[in-house]
């Protein structure tokens, strides 16, 4: 199948994680200049998740998969286009958290059987909802913006987040089992994967 192929080939995927990156950092840097601090800070923050693989490795190549970076780039400059910003915001959490699972799993020793990386990332969704909110409460005290009106909202921000991050969960559980990460492509055929 020629979508096995692209997510497989090393040098393909880390073009194409490379070219969503710097979209989004365009994108950052634009709402920087635009007076958008918080939203161009998060994009700036996805960016440096992304690169941590190929910065700490020093492999350009060193990337999670093409697909689940897309998810996250169509995220985050969502927010800035007619999408409503809540709802992008939920997505750009949710597939952030499953960027650092699949992060977690591909180019470090820890290993996740399917199911618990799922559980794992919606938790990590809950811990960075909490961080972004963290970041509305002090956007709204120290730059003036209107972010947190009232709690029940904010208690709503947090249920939908992990709706999301569930719904999110079961599709990057078929993607697991459907099609193998680039970081684990030789293990189960070497007999090393434990999956």
């Amino acid at each position: 199948m020629a979508l096995d192929g692209l997510v497989h080939d090393e040098r393909t995927n880390a073009v194409v994680g490379w070219l969503l990156l710097g979209i989004v950092t365009v994108d950052a840097v634009e709402n920087l200049l635009r007076d958008v601090p918080l939203w161009g800070g998060f994009e700036l923050f996805v960016v440096a998740v992304a690169s941590v693989p190929a910065l700490v490795t020093r492999d350009w190549t060193a990337m999670v998969p093409w697909p689940i970076l897309s998810i996250t780039a169509f995220a985050v400059l969502a927010g800035t286009t007619v999408v409503p910003f809540e709802t992008t915001v939920y997505l750009a959490i949710a597939s952030l958290a499953f960027v650092v699972v699949v992060e977690l799993e591909a180019f470090t020793s820890v290993r996740l059987t399917s199911r618990f990386a799922v559980g794992f990332a919606v938790l990590t969704t809950l811990a960075l909802q909490a961080l972004w909110t963290i970041a509305q409460f002090y956007s709204d005290a120290w730059l003036g913006t209107d972010f947190l009106r009232t709690q029940t909202e904010l208690q709503w921000d947090f249920v939908v987040v992990t709706a999301v991050g569930l719904v999110l969960g079961a599709i990057f559980q078929w993607y697991f089992v459907r099609f193998e990460s680039v970081g684990t492509a030789g293990e189960r055929t070497n007999g090393t994967g434990s999956r």
